[in-house]
């Protein structure tokens, strides 16, 4: 019988020093995910202060009445071909949705077709309305610009 209890003894120390050791482990994994979250945390603030004073500084030079010919990226040779990319990629876009919508109303391949599955329509109005908004912005570019800039 002592031998048994020993045993039994034993066994418990065993079960209460692993029990102990994953309560440790799994401390350290919680303060792992706690300075990882204040690391992230301190890099989005970082990046935001960056933001906040560029679009500071880019107030500040219109509220200066800064109407000089555009200089870097907003100039006609970078802004115009970026303009025809943009519109290009986004009437692609519209056209090849629409032949993938023909084609799959398409009596003949009904018999193959599998439903849609949520996130393939969702993918699909996702890109319509990129594009839609893409045409809408550059038309307010192509009609905005003379009027900011004073050109033609």
């Amino acid at each position: 019988m002592p031998r048994q209890t020993a045993r039994a003894e034993s066994s418990t120390r065993k079960a209460d020093s692993a029990d102990s050791l994953l309560s440790r482990l799994q401390l350290l994994g919680w303060s792992g995910i706690l300075f990882a979250i204040l690391q992230s945390a301190c890099t989005a603030v970082i990046a935001i202060s960056g933001v906040r004073v560029a679009i500071g500084l880019s107030a500040l030079a219109a509220a200066a009445g800064i109407h000089a010919p555009a200089k870097g990226f907003h100039q006609d040779a970078i802004r115009i071909p970026m303009m025809l990319l943009a519109l290009f990629g986004s009437l692609i876009n519209l056209f090849v949705i629409w032949k993938i919508r023909s084609l799959r109303n398409k009596p003949a391949s009904q018999w193959r077709q599998q439903p849609l599955t949520r996130s393939q329509l969702n993918s699909e109005r996702l890109q319509i309305a990129l594009s839609i908004l893409t045409l809408i912005l550059l038309t307010a570019e192509w009609i905005t610009h003379p009027m900011i800039h004073r050109a033609p």
